[in-house]
């Protein structure tokens, strides 16, 4: 089996995954994303910065921390049939919240109250629907960057200036949700094909309880009700290998807050007990050996 793991550089994480395909004798190719330049009309038979034609290829397993760069990596390399863990239309929809909000409600999965507005005015209007606090949350991006939770029409009018004075096109898009009054922590469930195989309390005195942003990790019981909205959730933007993260509501019910299709975990199989890279490329062995 002949793997092209494509990376913008080697985390913790993708240490891990190397281990992973090393203990089943698999020697992926890495491939940086910055070496890539691809001639869109020649196709699959052109080399690879590894050396080796794409087609020669089973998996491409990305790993970009650029989400553009993955994403039309992605874009490009499934277009020529090669097979991919995400794919290009799973990353395309979980790299953008508003996509993802739409693949939630088409799939009846519980949500935050969301909308979308493209003027500050029509903005402030939506802020006030959902009623304070509320957050705005920029359509694209991670690890809780330029999340704002606004309590009053003034905070409210500040960030919105900013953000139409400063930010590129994708701030001037303006994703509005309700606050989630959380228990002081939040949940990331690991889906990994049919199954959620793991998942974590994120605990923090800010809102914001991403580990990124120093949440503590402890573990999270997988119940059947909080497997059954992660594999909704799941199947709303293309199943694969996700990251779900929920929030908790006052009456202890479920809504999914945002999917993540390039998961971090280095974080998360201490306290939950499971080795979730091992987890990971086992099913996408056994998805590619299915194929082949």
């Amino acid at each position: 089996m002949r793997v092209a793991l494509l990376v913008t550089h080697i985390r913790a994480e993708e240490k891990l995954i190397l281990a992973a395909f090393n203990n089943r004798d698999i020697s992926p190719d890495i491939i940086l994303d910055r070496e890539l330049n691809f001639n869109i009309s020649q196709g699959p038979q052109q080399l690879a910065p590894s050396g080796i034609a794409w087609r020669e290829y089973d998996l491409i397993f990305e790993r970009c921390v650029s989400t553009s760069r993955g994403m039309y990596a992605l874009a490009i390399l499934n277009s020529w049939g090669l097979r991919s863990f995400n794919t290009y239309e799973t990353a395309a929809i979980c790299g953008d919240k508003l996509r993802t909000s739409i693949a939630l409600t088409l799939h009846g999965v519980p949500q935050p109250h969301t909308r979308v507005a493209f003027t500050p005015e029509s903005a402030m209007q939506a802020i006030e629907i959902v009623e304070y606090p509320a957050v705005l949350k920029p359509v694209t991006g991670s690890w809780g960057r330029l999340l704002a939770r606004v309590h009053n029409r003034d905070s409210a009018e500040a960030i919105l200036e900013h953000r139409q004075t400063l930010g590129d096109y994708n701030h001037h898009i303006y994703y509005v949700q309700e606050y989630v009054d959380k228990p002081g922590r939040d949940i990331r469930a690991f889906v990994v094909g049919d199954r959620t195989i793991a998942a974590i309390y994120r605990a923090s005195n800010h809102w914001i309880t991403n580990t990124a942003r120093g949440g503590l990790a402890t573990n999270c019981p997988v119940t059947e009700s909080l497997n059954e909205i992660c594999l909704r959730a799941a199947e709303a933007v293309g199943g694969g290998i996700l990251a779900i993260d929920l929030l908790e509501d006052a009456a202890g019910n479920f809504v999914v807050n945002e999917i993540n299709h390039t998961m971090e975990f280095r974080n998360s199989s201490k306290p939950t007990g499971v080795d979730i890279a091992q987890e990971v490329i086992d099913f996408v062995i056994g998805e590619v050996g299915v194929v082949a």
